[in-house]
């Protein structure tokens, strides 16, 4: 009798009971999986935290070795070659004769050294200045380069051992040394061809210009910058990049999209130049350079000064300017210009983040 009027409420306590213990035991089960992930999530913070003191303090090096060796150390042999490969002092030297010794030279010969110098004296300029930025800008894409695989390699040795050892050699491979050796084949290599491509663009801007035409920081301003326009816009697009980039890095930008075996066969230099190849050569990269030379062109126009003088007259002011972009990169106000350029810390800051992480 007691279980037939009682079963009902019976099977709904029970019923209330089982599923209060269900949902008990499920809500401990979550807590301990919202736990565990809460634990995880913990220790991935912890692990990233280290990656990155890790990380900043080794980009910090390697932009060290840039700004205090590799820079200087381009920017100087830089400097050496073009005064080398550029001298004006031999056709300084013999207008000098000729104006002491006026019997020693023809009218013409006069005129063909003035016309000589007038090209030297620019080429020279605009080179040192495409040149200048063109350093100052590659080692920092060097130095962005190395800093995204070193912070590969650095998560990858963390999620391989779980441990971080206190103190990593920088740049220690080979590879890496070569890479930012790199930087020297504009000045060891490239040269010649930037020179020849460089006066064709000068002599181009300069042909009707007479060395007698009144000439001041306007002038100087326009002539520099249609040089360097015409000098970038000669042939392919970004076909200056043979004079930073040696060639077999760029058959092999040119065949590893397509073949994974090549890429996969690559040494770690190669694959390096590989990545600097492809920046360089890139449209963001352009406009970098664009208004790098801008910024660069302005203050030389600047410290030119306003006095018009015959052209004759400005060209050893031109020459004494050249060395000024080739001063030793701690005194270099035109490479700290560069460095202070907005467009060109975004650029950086886009490579670093959109550069291949496998």
């Amino acid at each position: 009798d007691f279980w037939r009027r009682h079963r009902r409420k019976i099977f709904l306590s029970a019923g209330v009971l089982g599923g209060g213990y269900c949902l008990y035991k499920l809500y401990g089960a979550h807590r301990q999986r919202l736990g565990a992930l809460e634990r995880e999530l913990q220790i991935q913070r912890e692990t990233e935290d280290i990656i990155k003191f890790q990380m900043q303090a080794h980009f910090e090096n390697i932009q060290r070795i840039s700004d205090t060796t590799t820079l200087p150390h381009s920017i100087h042999n830089l400097s050496c070659r073009i005064s080398e490969d550029l001298d004006l002092s031999h056709l300084l030297g013999r207008l000098i004769q000729g104006k002491g010794q006026p019997n020693t030279l023809t009218q013409s010969e006069k005129l063909e050294l003035w016309g000589r110098l007038k090209i030297l004296s620019f080429t020279r300029m605009a080179l040192s200045v495409w040149a200048t930025v063109m350093l100052s800008l590659y080692t920092k894409v060097q130095v962005n380069i190395l800093g995204r695989h070193l912070y590969i390699d650095t998560a990858r040795r963390f999620e391989s051992s779980n441990l971080l050892t206190e103190s990593v050699d920088v740049v220690d491979g080979e590879d890496q040394q070569k890479f930012l050796g790199s930087v020297d084949f504009l000045s060891q290599h490239g040269m010649p061809a930037l020179i020849s491509d460089m006066e064709a663009a000068t002599k181009e801007v300069l042909k009707g210009k007479q060395l007698t035409s009144l000439f001041n920081n306007t002038t100087f301003h326009e002539i520099i910058t249609q040089i360097l326009n015409t000098f970038m816009s000669r042939g392919s697009p970004h076909f200056w990049v043979k004079y930073m980039i040696p060639e077999n890095a760029k058959l092999h930008s040119t065949t590893s999209g397509s073949n994974d075996t090549v890429q996969s066969n690559m040494t770690e230099f190669e694959q390096l130049m590989m990545e600097a190849q492809a920046v360089i050569s890139s449209a963001e990269f352009g406009s970098v350079v664009e208004i790098s030379l801008k910024a660069v062109v302005d203050t030389l126009a600047e410290l030119m000064g306003t006095t018009s003088l015959p052209l004759a007259r400005a060209l050893p002011q031109v020459a004494q300017m050249c060395p000024l972009l080739l001063e030793e990169p701690s005194k270099n106000q035109f490479i700290q210009i560069i460095k202070n350029i907005p467009d060109v810390e975004l650029f950086l800051t886009f490579l670093y983040a959109n550069m291949p992480t496998a």
